[in-house]
C-alpha cells in the first residue's frame, strides 16, 4: 500500500503526464530540500525515483515556475517543497511561531519592518539583494537581514515561491497567492485534519506516529500532552478508516485478528489505497535520495522494510559505516541494499556498495546504469563491494546492462 501511494508501484496517472513532477508533489505532499548535491540535489532524485530520467531543468522549473507559483517553501517534515494549496494549513505553525516569538535567533523588529518595506517597494528579493545573508563567520552566523526575513517567513509574512542558484527569493504572500489563500485562516484543528488526510494518502496506511511525522505535526500534538487526543479526531475528520496494524510485514487489516495473529499498532488508512490494496503492478527499480518520504522515517522504515536507513553525511569519515550520502535501492518492493555513490568526471563511482542479499546484485547493475546516464555519467566504476562474495555477480550485472 505504501509503495503505491508512494509512486513506486503499478501505473499512476502522473508519470506518463507533462506535469508529472507536480502531480507527483501533489501526491506526496511534500518534497524534503537539502543542501547536499553528489548525483543530484534530494529534491531532483525524488523526482527521478518516481518518473524515470526527467530533464534536470524540467524538475526545477516545475517546482519553482517563474510563470506563475505551483509550490512554495516551509518547514514540514523538514525543509519541503509544498503544494500551494497546502498554504492555508500551515497557519498551526505560523500562530505557534508566533506565540513562541523566536525560534533559532532572535529577530529585530526594526530590521523586520525594513525588510518587509524594501520587499513591497522593489518586488522578490533574495536575502543578497536585501543586504547579505552571512555575519561573516560560520553557517549559521546569519546576518541581521538574513535573521530577519527567515522569521518572517516562518510567521507567514514573507513566502517563497521560487530560488534562484539555489537562493531562496522572497516575495509577500498577497503578491503570490490566490486571494482565497490568502483570506484562509483554518483553526488548528483543520489544519491537523488536512494534513493528516495528505499523510494517508501519501504513505496509504498510517499510524498514529506516522501520522504526526510526516508533516512534523509535533507542535500540535505533544506539547505538554494535550493536544494527543486531537490526532483520532483529525483522522476521522479527514474520511480515513480505522485499521489495526498487524506485526511486522502483515500489512493492514480491517476487524478482528484471526487465529494466530496479533494486531499490534492502532491506525488509519487512505480508503482509495484500501480499495487498491489487492491490485498488483509492476515495482520500481532505483536508487533513493536519503531525504526521499518512502525512508525519511527510520523507524517507519525498519518496521515497514527491515531495513536499517540513516544518514551519514555529517557522521565523522572514520565512523562511517556505509558511506557520505547512501542512497538504499528499491527493487522488487524490497530495499535491497545501498550504495554510497560520487562523480569522477564522465564517471559514476560506487564508492561503497552494499547487498542485502545476492540476488540483489542485478537490480542494483540496473539502477547504478540508468542513474549515471540520468546524470550525463558515461560509465560506473566499482569500489568497495559488500559481502565481497557478491562482487563478481555485480560486476558482470553491470557489464550486461
Amino acid at each position: 500500500m505504501t509503495l503505491r501511494a508512494q509512486g513506486f508501484l503499478g501505473a499512476t496517472s502522473w508519470r506518463a503526464t507533462r506535469s508529472g513532477v507536480t502531480a507527483m508533489l501533489r501526491r506526496l505532499g511534500a518534497v524534503q530540500l537539502d543542501t547536499i548535491s553528489v548525483l543530484a540535489r534530494s529534491h531532483e532524485l525524488v523526482a527521478y525515483a518516481r518518473l524515470g530520467p526527467v530533464p534536470r531543468e524540467q524538475v526545477e522549473q516545475a517546482y519553482w515556475h517563474p510563470a506563475g507559483p505551483a509550490a512554495f517553501e516551509y518547514w514540514a517534515h523538514a525543509a519541503c517543497v509544498l503544494p500551494l494549496e497546502q498554504w492555508p494549513y500551515f497557519a498551526f505553525r505560523r500562530r505557534a511561531f508566533r506565540a513562541r516569538g523566536v525560534r533559532w535567533h532572535q529577530s529585530h523588529q526594526e530590521t523586520c519592518e525594513k525588510v518587509l518595506a524594501r520587499l513591497r517597494a522593489e518586488g522578490p528579493l533574495t536575502a543578497t539583494q536585501l543586504g547579505g545573508a552571512k555575519a561573516g563567520g560560520p553557517w549559521w552566523d546569519w546576518s541581521d537581514v538574513k535573521i530577519a526575513v527567515e522569521w518572517l517567513l516562518d510567521v507567514g509574512d514573507v513566502i517563497c515561491v521560487r530560488r534562484t542558484g539555489w537562493r531562496r527569493v522572497y516575495d509577500l504572500p498577497e503578491r503570490v497567492l490566490p486571494g482565497d489563500l490568502v483570506d484562509s485562516d483554518p483553526s488548528d484543528l483543520e489544519c491537523l485534519a488536512y494534513l493528516a488526510g495528505v499523510a494517508a494518502r501519501s504513505l496509504g496506511v498510517v499510524t498514529h506516529a506516522d501520522l504526526v511525522d510526516y508533516h512534523r505535526l509535533n507542535i500540535l500534538t505533544s506539547e505538554k500532552g494535550q493536544h494527543t487526543g486531537l490526532v483520532a479526531e483529525a483522522a476521522l475528520a479527514a474520511g480515513l478508516t480505522p485499521v489495526a496494524i498487524a506485526g511486522e510485514g502483515a500489512g493492514p487489516r480491517r476487524g478482528r485478528a484471526g487465529p494466530g495473529q496479533r494486531y499490534g499498532a492502532s491506525g488509519w488508512a487512505d480508503p482509495a489505497a484500501l480499495e487498491q490494496a489487492a491490485d498488483r503492478g509492476r515495482h520500481r527499480v532505483t536508487l533513493l535520495s536519503p531525504f526521499d518520504s518512502l525512508v525519511w522515517d527510520r523507524k517507519r522504515t525498519l518496521r515497514t522494510f527491515g531495513f536499517e536507513h540513516s544518514l551519514e553525511a555529517y557522521v565523522p569519515k572514520h565512523k562511517r559505516v556505509h558511506g557520505y550520502f547512501t542512497m538504499p535501492l528499491l527493487a522488487g518492493g524490497r530495499l535491497a541494499g545501498r550504495v554510497d555513490p560520487a562523480r569522477d568526471g564522465k564517471t559514476l563511482v560506487a564508492r561503497k556498495v552494499s547487498l542485502e542479499r545476492a540476488a540483489a546484485a542485478e537490480p542494483m547493475a540496473q539502477a547504478l546504469r540508468e542513474a549515471a546516464r540520468w546524470v550525463g555519467c558515461e560509465d560506473v566504476r566499482l569500489e568497495q563491494i559488500e559481502p565481497a562474495g557478491c562482487a563478481p555477480r555485480l560486476m558482470a550485472a553491470l557489464a550486461r546492462v
